[in-house]
This record gives C-alpha cells, sequence and structure tokens, in this order.
C-alpha cells in the first residue's frame, strides 16, 4: 500500500532467471484509501491475520498510510518496506543507512498501535547494525531479506531484458544469501525475524528456523508451485514427528 495508487514500472517487469527470477514491478497497487474501502472488509471475513506492506517517497507518506490503516479491522499488522530495489526514489533510501531506518521506523511507531515488522534489505554493508537500529527505534520484529539487485541482458536484441536496468532477484539463487543474513540478525536483536529469501521446500524452510528465523515468507515459490506453502508446512509436521521434536523452539536458532 502507497499514499495513492502507483501504476509500478515500465514493461517487462518479470524474467525467469537460470536459478530465480528478476522482477521491476515497482510496488504497483491501488492506493490505500481504495484499498480500506474496497479490500479490508474482505480481509475481515479471513480467518488468517493479515499483514499490509507499506512503501512511500517519503517520511511523510509511509507516517500518513499506517496512520490510515492503524484502525481498520482485518488489518493485523503492518510490514514496512524500506528495502525495494525498483524505484527511483524511496524506500531502498531509507533501507540502506541505520540513521534513516532507524528514523523512520520511530516515526511510524508513533501513528500505529499494530505490530510492526520491518523488512531489510540486503543491498547494504552491514545488516546487522541496521537491524539494531530498527529494532532499538520500536520494531517488533525484522523480515530478512528483501530481493537482490540484478540485471539480465538480451544479447540478440541488444538491450535489458527488464523495463528497466536491473531488478530485483528473488527465489532459489538468494538463498544462502538469505540465510546467512537471517542468523547474523537473529543473534543480534531480541525481537523476532522472519526469514525470507529462496525457499521452496521444508528443508529451506528448517534451515532458516534453525538459523534463527522465527518465521518465514515463501514468494517466488508461488509462482511455480501454488501449494508450495501447503507443502511446506506439511513437511515440517512430518519432520518433528519423525525426528520427536514436541515444538519448534527446540531448534530455532540452534546453530
Amino acid at each position: 500500500m502507497t499514499l495513492v495508487p502507483w501504476e509500478g514500472n515500465e514493461q517487462p517487469r518479470i524474467w525467469e532467471t537460470d536459478a530465480g527470477v528478476l522482477n521491476s514491478i515497482g510496488l504497483e497497487n491501488i492506493g490505500v484509501a481504495v484499498a480500506i474501502r474496497e479490500k479490508a472488509p474482505l480481509w475481515a471475513t479471513w480467518k488468517v491475520p493479515v499483514i499490509v506492506n507499506i512503501a512511500g517517497h517519503t517520511v511523510d507518506e509511509y507516517i500518513e498510510v499506517a496512520r490510515m490503516v492503524d484502525p481498520v479491522e482485518g488489518i493485523a499488522a503492518i510490514e514496512v518496506n524500506i528495502s525495494c530495489p525498483n524505484l527511483e526514489r524511496g524506500s531502498l533510501e531509507f533501507g540502506t543507512s541505520a540513521v534513516t531506518a532507524a528514523r523512520l521506523t520511530s516515526a511510524v511507531r508513533t501513528v500505529t498501535t499494530l505490530p510492526l515488522i520491518v523488512k531489510l534489505s540486503p543491498n547494504v554493508t552491514d545488516i546487522v547494525e541496521i537491524a539494531t537500529a530498527v529494532a532499538a527505534s520500536g520494531a517488533d520484529a525484522l523480515c530478512v531479506i528483501n530481493t537482490l539487485r540484478g540485471t539480465a541482458i538480451d544479447v540478440e536484441r541488444r538491450r535489458f531484458r527488464l523495463g528497466r536496468p536491473a531488478g530485483g532477484l528473488s527465489g532459489p539463487a538468494i538463498k544462502p544469501v538469505a540465510l546467512h543474513m537471517v542468523h547474523r540478525v537473529a543473534h543480534a536483536v531480541d525481537i523476532p525475524v522472519i526469514g525470507c529469501g529462496g525457499i521452496c521446500r521444508w528443508r529451506d524452510a528448517l534451515e532458516f528456523i534453525m538459523a534463527g528465523a522465527t518465521a518465514v515468507q515463501v514468494g517466488t515459490a508461488t509462482f511455480t508451485d501454488p501449494d508450495s506453502m501447503i507443502s511446506i508446512i506439511d513437511g515440517i509436521e512430518a519432520y518433528v514427528r519423525q525426528c520427536d521434536v514436541a515444538d519448534l523452539g527446540e531448534i530455532r536458532g540452534i546453530l
């Protein structure tokens, strides 16, 4: 969600790589006012919590979106996107510095009582420095990581595969990077970490949990297998039964 509707980036926006996907969607969305009016009533009927991801070009835009969604029935939490690499300005600009990331987190914290998740970027020098600053500024949880910047080129047509020179790389290719950063962050902060990046199978999810993640996000895998989330849950349940694990807390962060 953004304060006003965003049209997103020029097509093409998706290019499949050898081990993942490059995307340059540009956070296309209908805007917060329309989402609250048309989508939230549906969300309120669902049996699962709905987490809204918010973005903006300025701190004031983030603040206003958070303020608007705070009282809305059907919204359980806010994920603050300070890590999208596919925008000309905003989002990633706030996520590459501990100072700006902390300032934005603190500002959003003042206008909402909802649980606040901050989604961090891997395109930084020291993600732990940023994570600790955000945690100290009022975040309830961290999501680690967003996509890595990448480029694909069509050698026959001599042009970029995407509508922009670079996009965000997701999928199995980034899993080792994501796992490493989750491990570092989870052992540096006292708030939950949501692991994200290249999770396709139940074993992937368990790796992130053993590295310290409290929960995981699955994105790219759902493009190729809409049932991937169900398969991952089923696989974890089978694992804990077979290995006599009473609770995932027994193996969380053991490495």
